[in-house]
């Protein structure tokens, strides 16, 4: 099971699905993209297109009533209808001969439009005066549409259907006398066949097919194509897409001022979903040949990556230690060369790390030899002392006794070398100066006089082993030695306020002028020795021990601070931070 799973997370399989994903994503976000796109392109231009037919049926039918609003207005204003209504208005009925001469005017306005069944001609009083059969206008047509063309004052009214025959619609228009200051003088009512109005023009020369409704302002139909079977209500008052049957519509609706007809459009929704789902089909066909082809790709690609990898790691695999080899291999691929060039760079240095350590190995094998062997030689020191020391406490000698005591005890906490006693508490470190201050005054007497100053905060604060002694040691050498009368050596430890330990050497001796001062100072950053007494390892080597163990630290406050002045003495001091102890790594 382990094996497959690392198997599958190879680099190869991780680079190849990883293009293979990014390649679906952008073929999904690119091929939605563009479905969108042209699918609200096919969708615009179908709408621009249905529109254009509503514009071009709504002129058409705008022409049609213009025509029968002309031929309307031209029998309301023929003299001869005008002559006869006037006479009816003041009260002159028409004769037979005078009627029957109107069945001439009518027919010869009726010939200009073919959709013009029949023409009517009524009184103020609603009394039809042509044809002769003396119907009265509102039995002939609701009240209502009467009172609108009054309203009107000789504007075209469409009455709708004509209750007699639901193939004709009526239009009313008042007739307005002309001599008599336009007084009404009657109505003329017009019958035009619904065909008169009929304007698909579906399956045209673009191939669409379009189909066109006409409906009056009560919402019935004025005309239609006959393979449409639509509620006229939903036509008029649902949204842009209508449901017959299992086909659906695009209604695009155009309202007439003139007539408040609305004429609407509606176009099969596949017409314009066709192009849709062929383009659907393209980009599924183009997606797929495309997945193939970029999985064929990233198959080669991920190969030819992940094959010098793979022969750099089976080379890693068999090198053993001591004796690796380096892969002499040379890829295509400039990151994979620098890979195998770093990893070859690794095989030198490591076989010759390998060969240091080696050596390195031997030589600590001989120091060991050679430390077993120089340990005889401090146990040989301490027991010889401790003979003298009994020898002399025989003899009586007891001033000799407690120098034998004292060497004893100094040269046991210098030549200890182990480990855990490279630090020391601050108490030990002045105890053993204070031993060898012991020791210095026994050779010098009345002459030397010393005093340490340590107070109980830092008794057991960590210092390295042998820090104060060679200040000590440097003060008895160039101070006491050098003075003609007592002097005397003050060692002083106290705390600072900023959490450091102060360690301050004083002597009272000649001191040193500037020039000498400055070359002492010079000494401990590398430059020759001055000193006409000893050669000055002890300074030189407190100051590096120094920088050695709180360089990090103190930074440039770690090192020692000597101030001299003729006749008056040297002062020399340093700081240590507390609780440093293991803070270097020897």
């Amino acid at each position: 099971m382990q094996g497959k799973k690392g198997h599958f997370n190879s680099l190869r399989n991780q680079i190849f699905i990883g293009f293979v994903m990014v390649m679906l994503v952008v073929l999904l976000l690119a091929g939605i993209s563009a479905y969108d796109r042209v699918a609200a392109l096919l969708k615009s231009n179908a709408e621009k297109h249905i529109h254009q037919t509503a514009v071009q049926a709504s002129g058409r039918m705008d022409a049609l009533i213009a025509q029968v609003n002309s031929l309307t207005a031209q029998v309301a204003d023929d003299s001869y209808v005008q002559r006869l209504l006037s006479d009816e208005k003041q009260g002159k009925p028409a004769t037979f001969n005078q009627r029957q001469a109107l069945l001439q005017i009518a027919g010869s306005y009726q010939s200009f439009i073919n959709g013009a069944q029949s023409m009517e001609i009524y009184t103020t009083g609603y009394n039809r005066i042509f044809p002769m059969d003396d119907r009265s206008l509102d039995l002939r047509v609701e009240r209502s549409w009467i009172t609108q063309a009054d309203v009107g004052k000789g504007r075209m009214v469409w009455a709708g259907s004509d209750p007699e025959d639901p193939g004709v619609l009526l239009a009313i228009r008042r007739i307005n006398l002309l001599d008599h200051s336009f007084e009404h003088g009657g109505y003329v009512v017009v019958r035009m066949q619904r065909s008169f109005f009929q304007l698909n023009d579906s399956n045209g020369a673009d191939g669409s097919q379009d189909s066109i409704m006409l409906l009056d302002a009560e919402g019935e139909v004025v005309t239609s194509d006959p393979k449409i079977n639509l509620d006229p209500k939903a036509i008029l008052y649902s949204g842009s897409v209508v449901q017959n049957g299992e086909e659906s519509y695009i209604v695009v609706r155009q309202k007439s001022e003139l007539t408040g007809w609305t004429l609407a459009v509606l176009t099969p929704l596949r017409e314009t979903t066709e192009g849709v789902s062929i383009l659907r089909t393209a980009l599924l066909v183009s997606g797929m040949i495309g997945v193939i082809l970029f999985l064929v790709m990233s198959f080669f690609l991920s190969t030819m990556i992940t094959r010098p990898l793979i022969r750099l790691m089976r080379a890693m695999r068999g090198a053993q230690p001591g004796a690796m080899k380096p892969n002499l291999m040379v890829s295509s691929t400039m990151e994979i060369n620098e890979l195998n060039d770093v990893y070859n760079q690794m095989v030198y240095r490591q076989n010759e790390l390998t060969r240091v350590v080696h050596e390195k190995e031997v030589m600590q094998s001989r120091a060991e030899l050679k430390a077993l062997q120089s340990q005889i030689n401090p146990h040989f020191l301490f027991n010889t002392l401790e003979a003298f020391y009994w020898s002399l406490e025989e003899k009586g000698d007891e001033e000799m006794a407690r120098m034998v005591v004292a060497m004893s005890r100094l040269f046991r906490y210098i030549i200890s070398s182990s480990q855990q006693d490279e630090w020391v508490t601050m108490a030990d470190e002045l105890e053993h100066a204070e031993r060898y201050l012991r020791i210095m005054q026994m050779r010098l007497g009345e002459r030397m006089q010393w005093e340490i100053q340590l107070s109980d905060a830092v008794r057991k604060v960590p210092i390295p082993k042998l820090l104060i002694q060679p200040l000590v040691e440097n003060a008895i050498l160039h101070g006491i030695e050098s003075k003609l009368g007592p002097g005397k050596i003050i060692v002083h430890v106290a705390s600072t306020e900023e959490n450091l330990v102060r360690i301050e050497v004083r002597d009272d001796g000649p001191g040193m002028d500037e020039s000498r001062l400055q070359s002492v100072i010079h000494a401990l950053h590398g430059g020759p020795a001055v000193s006409n007494k000893g050669t000055g390892v002890g300074l030189i080597n407190v100051h590096r021990r120094l920088k050695l163990y709180f360089g990090s630290q103190l930074g440039e406050r770690c090192k020692l601070s000597i101030t001299s002045k003729v006749g008056e003495g040297t002062v020399i001091c340093f700081e240590i931070p507390k609780g440093t102890e293991g803070a270097y790594d020897s």
